[in-house]
This record gives C-alpha cells, structure tokens and sequence, in this order.
C-alpha cells in the first residue's frame, strides 16, 4: 500500500477527522473504496473514470486523496453554483478536519466578474434600457466600493438574467486587456493571479472548454502546473466541450458590438466617423440573418435546434450572412482610422473582424468532421459548427502533461466500461470503477411502469400522464413530481393537472417550470408540501429534496435523443459508417442515462421512501426495456396502480404531520 493510501485509510477509519467534517450519512466502505482508486490515479498519474451512487459521498472520496496527495490540483465541476458550494463549503471544511495548509482559489468566467472599466462606460452612456436597470447599475456601483473579488454572485437580490450585467462584465472581445485604465483593481486578473498561486483551484467545465477554445480564462496558464485534475459531475462534460470547442456567429453578438462601437464612438471620438451609420448597418445585418434564419417560420416559441441544409441553400440567407460579412468589415475599417486615439477602438476593430471572419466561415462548406446547426430562440439566432464530441481535444491536453486525471459521476453509463462516457471522451483505455449507491432501494423504493398506458406518440397520452399523476399525487397528498421529456409535454400536463384539481376543488397547487426561476420553484414546493412540480430538462438533474417532501416522481416517456436534432442525425451517420446499431450504440445508452439522472431526484439519504412511475408502456413490453429497468437502482417493481397508490398510502400515513 502506498504512503498515500495508507493516509487516505486514517482519514476514513472510524472516528477519524471526517467524522466531524461531514455530517451527513455516508457508508464509509463504498466511500473509501472510490477514494482508494483515486489515491491509486494520483500515484501512478493514470486516468481514472469512476461511477459513484446516490449516498456514496464522492465528493469526499475525491477531495480526500487529493488534498492529502499534497499535489497542485485543479477541480472542475457543471455549474457556478456547484464551484462556490465546493470551494465556500466542502473544501474549507474538510481542510480544517484534516489539519492541512493549503491555499484555495476559485476561478469562473469573466461574465462572473463585475469589470470596473465597462461599469463606469454603462454609467456614462445614459443607454440603460429602463429606470429598473438604472436601479440596478446603481446597486452594483454601491457593492463595487466593498467588494474584494468582484464576484457578482456576491450581490444578493441580481437577477442572472438582468440586462444590466452584459454591460458591467467584460468578455473576450471587448476586455482591453493590460491597456485598461482599471487594470491594476481588474477582479478577473486578480482572481486569475490567485488561481495561480493557490495549490487547490475550483473552476467549472464550461471555463475548463472556453479556455481550451478561445485561451481566455487563465485555465491555459494553470493547467501545465497542476498535477491532479478532477472533473466532478463529469456527465455534463461532453456537452459542455461541444459548446465551446466551435465557432458561434449568433444575431445578438452583433447586435451587442453594434451597440457598443457607438458607445465608444460617440464618447470618445464623435464627429471623427459615422457612428450612427456603421452602427444601424451592423444592427440591420444581424436582424435580417435572424429573419432569414426564422424563415418560413415567422414566429419562434422557445428555443430549439434546425438543420443547416434547411436554411443554407436559401437566398435570402446566404444573403444576410454576406450582409453581416460586409457591415462588421466596413466598421473595422472605420475604426481602424481612430485606434490610436482609444484601446476600445483596437478591441472593437478586432470584434469587427472575427465576426466578418465568421460569417464569411459560415457562407462556405463546413470543416470535415464537424457538424452545422441553427439555434433558435425568441431573440436571436446563433450559427454554430461544432465537432461530435470532446475525444481529440481531450486527448490532446491529456498527451500534453503527465498527471492524473479524475472523472466522477452518480451517472457515466450502463454497462461496466461505462461506455456512454468513455467512448465520446476518448477514455478508452482509463481505469473505470463502479460503486453502487449504499441505499436499501429494493425496500425503500417502487417502481411502476403502466402496461396498458397510451404510447408517447399518442394524442391522448400527455392527458393520461396527467391523470396519473393527480391520482398519485392525491394519495400523498402533493409531494410530486413530474419529469416531462419536452417543453411541449410540460405544458400539456401543466395545463391538464391544473383543470383536474380544479375541477375536484383541490387544493393541490401546480407549480411549472417557467413561471418562476427554478429555485424559487423549489422553495415554493418545500414551502408548500401539497404541491406538484411540473419541470422539464433542467429538473432531471442537480435537484437535492430529501425527506418526505418528495416521494413520488412521474416520467412522462422514455428520454431518447430527439432523432432530429443536427447533432444526433450526425452522431448517428457516424455510428452507421463504422457499421454499428446507432439505437442500441447511442439511443438506448443516452435513454439510460437520463432516466438514471431523472430516478435519482426520488432517494436522496438512506432513510428516504418513494415511487418511481414511468409513464411509457415501451419500458415494460420492448426488448430494450430489460436494459432500461437495469440502468435503474434496484427498486421493487409492483404490477399495478392499485399497488402503487397503496404503497402511497403507505408513506403518507408514515409522513410526519406539515
């Protein structure tokens, strides 16, 4: 046994120094186990993807090795959230515990930084949009004169989507860089000054990717010194890299540089070029390329995804992306005249360019291997060219630097290589461990799958899910959710559930996805136990309601891949020339996944109690249900809802009184 496990060992024997470090319940066998093969990693600089059940305490298991390793060490995790409860909570409380000296720092992404330059340019520019704006940029301004690291997560009560913090945050192509009047109080080059110094850094992927792609973060610097790198929730990495390692042309961007070289052009060069002309010709560009790409469409619900060959033989659009080429080349022009007398010029002329250099990109054949697609949302349209997946940009910062590199998850796949992750990342040949969740789910949980149900493509079924569901939810008085597979669905079902319980006067509350940001969506639901919380993609995943506030979950059909979407028509076109199953290969293993992530929201702790319904009869009669239901944590099936509904009778009548 190696120093480094003989420690990891101390650490987790009984009574030691996590006992106070983590309050939780957590079967110390299956943690030490998962910690035992991270120690292993770190020793021999090896790659090492390990798979870790609800109640394993993974966290621990890889901060543990790591810390005591005593080696440089970057943590990446999915979202900003997950990076400050590390790096706020679980870092400096497991440091204390285990009595080590090591310096911490936490890195995000410039949108996360309040820039001091561009908070001062919004004040001046008198381009607030309303006095609620106004409101805000005042707020900020206030915090800003206390603020040590800029972070805006910091200010309470900011709205993330509020149309003030574009204006007060730098991004790559508008940052001055070390020719800044503020550069010396920069909070993003002092975080990255930090991040260099400290021997534990928290980032998250979307930074680990955007740095990978654009060399824009400070993780390009950081990442040949460290020695360890771990990515938590490592199932969100390949769609994250995919985001970043293209080339986006999106009408908004335009749009935004459009705005700001009038800005910078009225404030700091007026009567020296036509601002206002080379500004309305950008902004006139962009909204034609998204009126092109709307098409035939005319109105946009939502957001979704069209095909490049349904848009990229038409005129019109060609036409837009050459319009879009000519305005953003004319205002580089324009402004190389003046960047002499300003840096913002230089940074708007070099704006101006890469986006002429992308629609020009996107007027052309696309880059062999990769795949095209329009984004579409109310607002804007975005252009992208992305590749299939994260295999060579890995492998290449992998090759780059020998050390170990860990990738964890409560769901990487269903088989024992967990292919449905190592394939995609490249990690063929990594070390794959698998420890089952600790939890007494043949006891603890029910599974129903309706046999004679309506299939998922049949007019009445989103009524019936609904019909279930207030059935179920009944008999628990509230306590439910509902897991829909599409924005459509989650309308259907929102709409119906409400008629039913109004229909029966009940007083049991319907809370949807979009009519209120997601966590106070969760707290209205904690709040309310006589509640049924309808929710789509963002619900399946990252959710944390233990206890008898939740114990049943309802999925409305089996989560496969949406067989139109560009990215999926091109994974599968691969999968086909190297003559494999393209539904066994990637449909089924991507099913298995989510319905994995979306089970998971049910037991959340060992004493934990609930029902699992899968609304789509396929579960039950298809060849492929057998690996669907074996992808789930091993809870007991019952054959019929008059089993269900008393297996929730049951729990209701145990539930403490709210």
């Amino acid at each position: 046994m190696s120093i480094l496990r003989e420690h990891v060992a101390q650490a987790f024997a009984s009574g030691g120094p996590l006992a106070e470090a983590d309050e939780r319940y957590i079967e110390r066998e299956a943690q030490q186990r998962m910690a035992d093969a991270v120690a292993e990693a770190i020793d021999g600089q090896k790659a090492l993807v390990a798979e870790a059940g609800t109640g394993v305490g993974k966290t621990f298991a890889y901060l543990v090795p790591t810390l005591l390793s005593g080696k440089r060490a970057l943590v990446s995790t999915a979202t900003k959230s997950l990076q400050d409860q590390l790096f706020l909570r679980d870092l400096p409380r497991l440091r204390d515990a285990l009595q080590l000296p090591i310096s911490l720092a936490l890195l995000k992404g410039r949108a996360s930084y309040l820039c001091l330059h561009r908070m001062k340019q919004a004040h001046q520019s008198a381009q607030l949009p309303d006095r609620w704006a106004a409101r805000t940029l005042a707020k900020i301004e206030a915090w800003s004169q206390s603020t040590q690291s800029g972070d805006l997560a910091e200010l309470e009560g900011l709205d993330e989507r509020s149309s003030v913090i574009p204006l007060v945050t730098s991004s790559r192509d508008n940052c001055l860089g070390s020719e800044c009047p503020d550069y010396r109080q920069c909070h993003v080059m002092r975080a990255r000054r930090e991040a260099m110094a400290a021997d534990l850094v928290v980032v998250n992927h979307h930074l680990f990717f955007a740095d990978m792609a654009l060399r824009d973060s400070g993780v390009a610097e950081l990442l040949p010194s460290v020695e360890v790198a771990v990515f938590d929730e490592a199932h969100q990495l390949a769609e994250a890299g995919v985001q970043f390692l293209g080339v986006t042309l999106g009408s908004a961007q335009v749009i935004d540089f459009a705005r700001d070289m009038l800005g910078a052009g009225l404030q700091l060069a007026r009567g020296l070029v036509p601002w206002q002309d080379l500004s309305a010709a950008c902004d006139r560009a962009a909204r034609e390329l998204r009126l092109a790409a709307v098409g035939p469409l005319r109105e946009v619900r939502g957001s979704f995804k069209l095909r490049w060959d349904e848009r990229s033989e038409r005129d019109d659009f060609q036409a837009a992306l050459v319009a879009v080429a000519d305005a953003c080349s004319a205002a580089a022009e324009a402004l190389d005249t003046v960047d002499e007398l300003a840096p913002d010029f230089t940074k708007l002329a070099e704006r101006a360019r890469q986006l002429a250099r992308h629609a020009e990109q996107f007027s052309r054949e696309a880059t062999p291997g990769r795949v095209r697609w329009i984004d579409l949302s109310p607002h804007q349209a975005r252009m992208v060219e992305s590749p299939l997946d994260i295999r060579e940009a890995l492998r290449e910062q992998m090759n780059a630097a020998p050390k170990a590199w860990v990738f964890t998850s409560a769901t990487l796949g269903d088989d024992e290589r967990l292919s449905w992750f190592t394939e995609p990342a490249g990690l063929d040949d990594a070390e794959v461990l698998r420890v089952g969740s600790p939890f007494d789910y043949p006891a603890h949980a029910r599974l129903y799958v309706p046999t004679r149900f309506p299939k998922p493509n049949e007019g009445a079924h989103p009524a019936e899910v609904a019909a279930l569901a207030a059935r179920l939810a009944r008999a628990l008085g509230g306590r439910t959710f509902v897991l829909t597979t599409t924005l459509r669905a989650l309308q259907a079902i929102g709409e119906r559930l409400r008629s039913i319980f109004e229909a029966e006067l009940d007083s049991i509350q319907v809370l949807q996805q979009g009519d209120a940001p997601k966590r106070q969506l969760l707290q209205q639901f904690l709040n309310q136990p006589r509640s049924v919380l309808v929710g789509s993609q963002s619900f399946w995943e990252g959710i944390d309601v233990p206890g008898e506030a939740l114990q049943c979950v309802l999925i409305d059909k089996l989560p496969f891949p949406p067989p139109n979407d560009p990215l999926v028509e091109a994974r599968v076109k691969r999968l086909e020339s190297e003559g494999r199953n393209p539904f066994a290969d990637y449909f089924i293993a991507e099913a298995a996944v989510s319905l994995k992530q979306g089970a998971g929201r049910l037991i959340r702790s060992e004493t934990d109690r609930g029902l699992l319904v899968v609304c789509d009869p396929r579960m039950a009669g298809m060849n492929y249900g057998r690996r669907l239901r074996e992808a789930l944590p091993p809870m007991t099936r019952v054959a019929s809802e008059e089993e269900a509904l008393a297996w929730l009778a049951e729990l209701s009548a145990a539930a403490l009184p709210f």
